[in-house]
């Protein structure tokens, strides 16, 4: 007969594929959607990880993966965090891996600065938006990987971010905060089904990555919490960002891709971007912004069906001398607004640079907007759309617009400087620099982006816990 603790040991050391037997308590039966299955399944506490939400797990998660990457070539292998609370500092991905956050299981981001080292400066950005110095880790990174997933069954990480607000605004820091998950130069990506809270900073971003999907994610931030972006994708390539609700202390979600001559160096756009059934909440932000770092372009954008409520305003473009770059063939429609301060918003003054050596005549290309099917209510300004002189914003077109104003709206309810284009079918009446032309509808591509065909597998395994 084998001895209980031989029996024991085995099952420690087990890693559980996803045919095996459950030997000890089971954890349910899993069944989620993502780019790819896995051949082999994990359990953190397999590898020494504690769920009593003071114990440091950030040695079991690197254990974990660093184990379960060797089994990339035999079918892939994902971690399974079972339901607890477990605290961890930053851990890095690995390829043709799965890491799924059961619905019961809580991630907290440690408040030990030491568990989050620092990494480079991003080269399209020559420096932190902090800080000039260095930044952190983000607590899940991942870099130059094939196939990764991060998912569940809508559990939580919880950066725990409010120490990290209040040393931010007192200037304690010399090196940037860190974000909950950032994906660098990979492809095939998904982070799915997930609640984030309390992000130090932004919450999701991938950079210089492609083929990535984002969906079914809760993000939330107290409304007045130092720059906790929602989901900033940046200098991507084919990604679908869909189904996802958040409530945040500055964008909901930013698109960028480098900001002034660093941006312009590297040269790598945002291009075929699709967001879709997005909700935001974010009263001194925008539901969406393009820019400002968008050094290296963002073009082929595609917003639908998106609802913003108590928001600053809604799909922003932010800009400025010196960024260079271009945001062109923006296409937006069905938006539902209510209680906003601006509807349109477009600015070429946005001044923030990283150094005084930006070149002032490195100047943006604003062209091809598009509006279209859109209602807002209680809002304070229609429109405030500042171009650039001598470059000014071209080719806006807005139709089929619905505005009705808040009971004490201002005086000027369009105004506009330095940009050129139509609308039609728009109440109130738009300045003289966007004159009524009927009938026009505003374009929107009715190709697909390869991104819109990618569909997710059904994936289940059985897991137990050791």
């Amino acid at each position: 007969m084998i001895s209980t603790t031989f029996l024991l040991l085995g099952l420690a050391l087990c890693l559980h594929v996803a045919e095996c037997t459950p030997k000890t308590t089971p954890l349910d039966n899993i069944v989620f959607s993502a780019l790819n299955c896995r051949k082999h399944s994990a359990v953190l506490t397999d590898f020494g990880g504690v769920g009593d939400g003071k114990t440091s797990n950030t040695k079991a998660f690197a254990s974990a993966i660093n184990k379960l990457s060797g089994l990339a070539s035999d079918g892939g292998a994902m971690l399974i965090v079972p339901p607890g609370k477990w605290l961890t500092g930053s851990f890095n991905l690995t390829s043709h891996f799965t890491l799924y956050i059961h619905k019961d299981a809580v991630l907290l981001g440690s408040q030990d600065e030491s568990e989050w080292p620092n990494i480079d400066v991003l080269p399209s950005y020559g420096r932190e938006i902090d800080f000039p110095g260095g930044r952190r880790s983000s607590l899940i990174f991942g870099t130059n990987l094939t196939d990764v997933v991060v998912t569940g069954g809508n559990g939580t990480i919880d950066g725990q971010g409010a120490n990290w607000w209040k040393k931010y605004r007192n200037k304690e820091f010399n090196v940037s905060r860190p974000f909950l998950i950032e994906i660098m130069y990979s492809n095939q990506v998904q982070i799915s089904n997930l609640t984030l809270i309390n992000s130090p900073s932004w919450n999701v971003h991938p950079i210089f990555s492609s083929d990535v999907v984002i969906q079914g994610m809760t993000i939330l931030a107290p409304i007045d919490s130092p720059n906790t972006d929602g989901i900033n994708p940046d200098s991507c390539t084919n990604i679908r960002i869909e189904d996802c609700y958040i409530v945040s202390g500055d964008d909901c979600i930013a698109v960028k891709s480098g900001w002034d001559r660093y941006g312009l160096k590297v040269g790598i756009p945002t291009q075929q971007l699709v967001i879709r059934r997005l909700t935001c909440i974010s009263p001194d932000s925008a539901t969406i912004a393009l820019g400002s770092e968008m050094s290296g372009g963002i073009q082929d954008v595609r917003i639908e069906d998106i609802t913003a409520i108590n928001t600053e305003s809604g799909v922003r473009i932010k800009t400025a001398l010196g960024r260079g770059g271009f945001v062109r063939d923006i296409y937006v429609r069905r938006m539902i607004m209510k209680t906003m301060k601006y509807v349109f918003w477009m600015t070429g003054s946005y001044r923030l640079h990283p150094d005084p050596s930006f070149d002032p005549k490195a100047l943006p290309e604003i062209t091809r907007i598009n509006y279209r099917d859109m209602v807002a209510e209680n809002v304070t300004y229609a429109a405030r759309l500042d171009g650039i002189s001598n470059d000014p914003f071209t080719g806006i077109c807005i139709s089929n617009v619905t505005i009705t104003l808040t009971e004490k709206p201002k005086k000027l309810i369009w105004n506009c400087t330095n940009v050129e284009g139509v609308t039609s079918n728009v109440t109130p009446p738009a300045c003289d620099l966007l004159p009524e032309k009927k009938p026009i509808e505003c374009p929107f591509p009715e190709d697909r982006l390869p991104i819109e065909d990618v569909k997710l597998k059904s994936c289940s395994t059985a897991s137990t816990v050791a």
